[in-house]
């Protein structure tokens, strides 16, 4: 197995087991959870920069107003997943959060469709017709609109489309969104220290830990994301997502024992197969552009 496919595998995997390590911090607000992983994911992350004598890019990327703008605007979209995602977890919607992930690439394509005018293909109409469907019975069935898996979605859908027209690579890009949110996540820590309600150094020894550790858990699977990225083809990387939602849907019904009626499973069905379609379908344009691409080259 090469080293893009392990990279790729640890970084999914990682994000799977993410409810896990976020239940360890449920007595801690979520809001300051996100606080603290702003803040030492930066940490974290410039201690990379700095043993990898990668700081050059910084200053001139600070200086040129459009792109410190999108990575405002990606690093807002960024923590408000990442808030919504935590909140979900520790209030009992692990399975809901998994949904989330799972609609996402649907999502994507959508977002295609309405802001860049990509055209559907057939498949892909047929996979959002199947998605769209199975949220709609969810609906019926949790007797609400699956906000929080819709809006874990189109956050992150949101995010990425942003991302496209970004001109960093992965770790650099963190690091300024990390940046961009550093100065309110420290405010916001000091203010609920000030007011007697700080987490951090007041509970036990062991949640403090897990606080500073949330930047190095942060920041290790994006890191190992962007080394899979690099070395694996992206349909490769389209399937390894589908293993994150799925470990945190296994944890949700299994270790937490969410509730999951037998209702519920036609809705996650739907949603199911519409995958299946849309990635059988990626899988077959992505050999057909690759015949064509070696027939124009003969």
């Amino acid at each position: 197995m090469n080293e893009g496919v392990l990279a790729g595998l640890g970084a999914y995997l990682l994000w799977g087991l993410f409810p896990i390590y976020w239940k360890w911090l449920q007595t801690v607000p979520a809001l300051q959870i996100l606080g603290h992983r702003m803040v030492w994911s930066l940490i974290f992350v410039a201690g990379l920069l700095v043993l990898q004598r990668d700081r050059a890019w910084l200053g001139a990327a600070l200086r040129q107003r459009k792109t410190l703008l999108v990575y405002t605007l990606a690093a807002l979209l960024l923590s408000g997943n990442w808030f919504i995602y935590i909140w979900a977890v520790n209030a009992g919607y692990i399975v809901e959060t998994s949904l989330g992930y799972f609609i996402n690439p649907l999502v994507n394509v959508l977002l295609g469709v309405v802001l860049l005018k990509e055209k559907l293909r057939r498949a892909q109409a047929g996979a959002a017709l199947l998605a769209g469907l199975g949220v709609l019975y969810l609906t019926f069935d949790y007797g609400r609109l699956p906000w929080i898996a819709l809006a874990l979605a189109f956050s992150f859908a949101t995010y990425g489309l942003l991302k496209k027209t970004a001109p960093l690579n992965s770790t650099r890009s963190f690091t300024l969104e990390t940046l961009v949110m550093f100065l309110p996540a420290v405010a916001y820590l000091v203010f609920q220290e000030l007011n007697g309600v700080g987490a951090f150094g007041h509970q036990s020894g062991r949640v403090t830990l897990l606080l500073v550790l949330a930047g190095p858990v942060t920041s290790v699977p994006l890191i190992l994301f962007g080394i899979a990225a690099r070395r694996i083809p992206l349909s490769m990387i389209g399937f390894l997502q589908y293993l994150a939602p799925t470990l945190q849907f296994l944890i949700g019904v299994y270790i937490f024992r969410e509730s999951f009626p037998p209702s519920r499973l036609l809705g996650f069905s739907l949603i199911w197969m519409a995958l299946v379609v849309y990635s059988l379908d990626s899988v077959l344009s992505s050999r057909k552009k690759a015949n064509m691409a070696g027939a124009s080259g003969d």
